[in-house]
């Protein structure tokens, strides 16, 4: 039973311990500020090629891929969720995120035509092949390894396991918009059974700070749709590098266990949590994807660039008695504040 705990409450590898992952700060300008914050994708924030990159592969790509089988085998509807979901939306998702791998990362993936009209994807990391057909629906999972568990529901389910992103998919029509689909094995503090099939303004209702945008939910939807695909970012602080923070804890881990989010002065462990979201517009079909990629930079290596330092000590002082409540943060600041500042 403790083995199993401790897998649960594996830890994944901040940035400044990988050789090969996109390093992102998007706090330079020492304010926690809540808007669209929408930048054009492809926006070279420093890292190159990845930059360029939908789903960004590196070194953590095996650690992801274990925590989300773990989440899948957990409670596969825990974390994912689709409503609405229609075999359009569907398909083009699933033709868009295919094609991207291949042109992204084509020594790791790639398209073979079958001899009954359907196709194989092939995902040299994971060393499985997904049989999709014409209209990109999952006809099979093959394995080299060992087969899912659960077996894959559907190709957004089998597509979002051979990446390190989150998924999230918002459908529109007749005027009305809702979150259609939702793969998130990495939630931090939300959960999608409470987020599928609603609006915009309704799924940002918790966040603080969200009242002006969430009444421009209906035209946030969509610039998602209709524009050029766009990239954004959001931060908060952690005091593990955990990637799963589901509100509800596994059976087999406590509530205060799995919470998180205390910090201790006497053994300061202290992380931003960064999430780069691509949003990217299909709007033949009137959907929008948003992807979420989470990475940890740890804030006692950050706190030895006074620059760095200077900016993550503005932002958090700079944060509303609301916001810090929804980060988790108000009784803790005071404390961080302290020990960034030594």
């Amino acid at each position: 039973m403790e083995l199993a705990i401790d897998a649960l409450l594996q830890e994944s590898n901040p940035v400044e311990k990988l050789g090969d992952a996109a390093c992102y700060f998007p706090l330079a300008n020492g304010r926690y500020e809540v808007k669209p914050g929408l930048i054009p994708f492809g926006t070279d924030f420093g890292n190159g090629v990845r930059d360029r990159h939908v789903f960004q592969l590196d070194a953590n790509f095996a650690h992801c891929r274990q925590m989300k089988q773990q989440a899948r085998a957990e409670q596969l509807d825990k974390y994912v969720q689709t409503w609405n979901y229609s075999d359009a939306v569907a398909g083009a998702i699933a033709q868009f995120i295919t094609q991207r791998l291949i042109q992204d990362h084509p020594n790791y993936f790639q398209r073979e035509a079958r001899s009954d009209r359907n196709f194989n994807f092939h995902n040299q990391l994971t060393g499985e092949t997904l049989i999709l057909n014409a209209d990109y629906q999952l006809q099979q999972a093959l394995s080299s390894h060992n087969e899912p568990t659960p077996p894959y529901s559907s190709a957004l389910d089998a597509l979002a396991m051979q990446i390190q992103e989150d998924l999230t998919v918002v459908s529109r029509s007749g005027g009305q918009h809702w979150v259609s689909a939702i793969h998130l094995c990495f939630p931090n503090y939300w959960a999608a059974t409470e987020k599928i099939g609603k609006n915009f303004a309704t799924v940002h209702a918790p966040v603080a700070g969200m009242d002006a945008m969430n009444r421009r939910g209906d035209a946030i939807v969509n610039t998602m749709i209709s524009r050029p695909p766009a990239v954004r970012f959001a931060w908060g602080l952690s005091t593990d590098t955990r990637l799963n923070h589901h509100p509800e804890p596994p059976p087999t881990v406590t509530r205060d266990r799995w919470q998180g989010r205390q910090f201790n002065p006497q053994n300061p462990r202290l992380y931003l949590r960064i999430e780069r979201q691509v949003i990217w517009g299909l709007p033949h079909v009137d959907a929008a994807l948003f992807s979420i990629r989470t990475y940890f930079r740890d804030c006692r290596q950050l706190k030895q660039d006074p620059g760095l330092r200077s900016c993550l000590i503005a932002a958090l002082q700079s944060m509303s008695a609301e916001a810090l409540v929804y980060k988790g943060l108000s009784e803790s600041r005071s404390a961080i504040l302290a020990w960034l500042s030594e």
